[in-house]
């Protein structure tokens, strides 16, 4: 028994140095920036291990030679590894650390696939086409928010194909919708910078639609693809909008510049185009105040922030139209607005994981030939995705 002993306690003092030795002995690395899970004590990066504080470093020895048991060991290193973590990623934005594999549109959009589905049973289920087809399309169309004017527009494109091509089957005659619909949606869904300039993109839309965190999950990504990013809170109407903006920044890792409550959001945006320009920065992220679209005096207002935005060294490449799903027609209705006072380039949809049908981004596409270039899938900084017709079209019409 004595013999047993004196072994184990060998054993344990040999782990001990052995750990010892890895936590002190090597060089500091840098932590992965984006870890696919958190290491275990047995996977831990010698670099994590090494980032222990010391005072942690020197228990490690007299309590693993305590608990010669192999389990208990690793229960000790785990400690030390766990507090290791905790002090290097303290202060490091956990967006950046972790990259997330972005959602799927089919995955975001069941309660829309749900409605439309509905929508289309009545269709699906005859064995022929009639008038009541026709009818019960036109229904179903109009409900998941597509609209009078764009259905009626997709379906006479529609009636003329299925004459042409012989369709005589409901399942063929949704199939050819679906196909439309990817053509319609089709367009220029590149979010542009111009080489050698300092670019802008510009942000507008009504109060809570979410252009501020649109903001700042595409700066996010913009900098994780090696562009160096400017942010301006030009909604200088709304405190907590400068504020919200600044910690996006923060977490990001761009500037923001900022101006005064109730200033000239304008003279904010200037600055911030200067700001960048001084400093070789790639792009300016300029946020706006929630204009109210039926609001003559601050759609005027806001033409002057576009022009200003753009004068030398700036040039707007983008001006992003940022709509609630949710809101229905009322939607399109801000962006006919918008897009006649600021020359919109693309819509950004948000809130499609919720309560939204997801026929306003057809009716937005087919009545004003604005493309939509990105979605908002959820409240997560990787939950802003490129807009994909097909996958689109896909998720809210699929049969399956």
């Amino acid at each position: 028994m004595l013999t047993l002993i004196i072994v184990l306690i060998v054993l344990a003092v040999l782990v001990a140095t052995s750990a010892t030795f890895l936590l002190t002995g090597r060089r500091r690395g840098r932590l992965p920036v984006a870890p696919p899970t958190r290491p275990s004590a047995v996977d831990a990066p010698p670099s994590v291990v090494e980032a222990a504080p010391s005072e942690v470093v020197e228990a490690a020895p007299s309590e693993v030679v305590e608990a010669a048991p192999s389990e208990v060991v690793e229960a000790a290193l785990s400690e030390v590894v766990e507090a290791a973590l905790s002090e290097v990623v303290e202060g490091v934005p956990s967006e950046v650390l972790e990259v997330v594999e972005p959602p799927r549109v089919r995955d975001r959009l069941g309660k829309a696939r749900a409605l439309f589905s509905e929508y289309l049973s009545a269709v699906r289920g005859r064995d022929h086409i009639d008038d009541d087809t026709w009818g019960q399309l036109e229904e179903a169309l109009i409900l998941a928010d597509v609209g009078v004017e764009a259905t009626g527009r997709m379906l006479g494109d529609l009636r003329s194909r299925a004459r042409k091509e012989g369709i005589a089957s409901p399942d063929a005659l949704l199939e050819a919708l679906k196909s439309d619909m990817v053509d319609l949606l089709h367009g220029d869904r590149e979010l542009h910078l111009q080489a050698g300039a300092t670019s802008v993109w510009l942000f507008v839309g009504v109060n809570g639609v979410g252009k501020t965190t649109t903001i700042g999950k595409l700066g996010l990504r913009t900098q994780r693809e090696g562009h160096s990013v400017v942010m301006a809170a030009g909604d200088t109407f709304r405190a907590a909008a400068a504020d919200q903006l600044a910690m996006w920044a923060q977490r990001v890792g761009a500037e923001v510049v900022r101006g005064n409550e109730g200033g000239d959001p304008g003279a904010v945006i200037f600055d911030a185009v200067q700001h960048a320009a001084a400093r070789r920065a790639d792009l300016v992220l300029a946020d706006t105040a929630g204009r109210l679209h039926t609001k003559v005096n601050l759609m005027e207002e806001l033409k002057k922030v576009r022009r200003v935005a753009g004068r030398e060294p700036g040039v707007v490449t983008e001006v992003l139209l940022v709509i609630d799903a949710t809101t229905g027609q009322n939607g399109l209705v801000q962006a006919k607005q918008f897009a006649d006072a600021v020359e919109v380039t693309g819509v950004v949809l948000t809130k499609l994981d919720g309560t939204a049908k997801g026929g306003i981004a057809l009716a937005i596409t087919c009545d004003l030939g604005i493309p939509i270039k990105l979605v908002g899938l959820g409240e997560g900084a990787e939950d802003l995705v490129d807009f994909d017709a097909s996958e689109f079209v896909d998720a809210l019409v699929g049969s399956d």
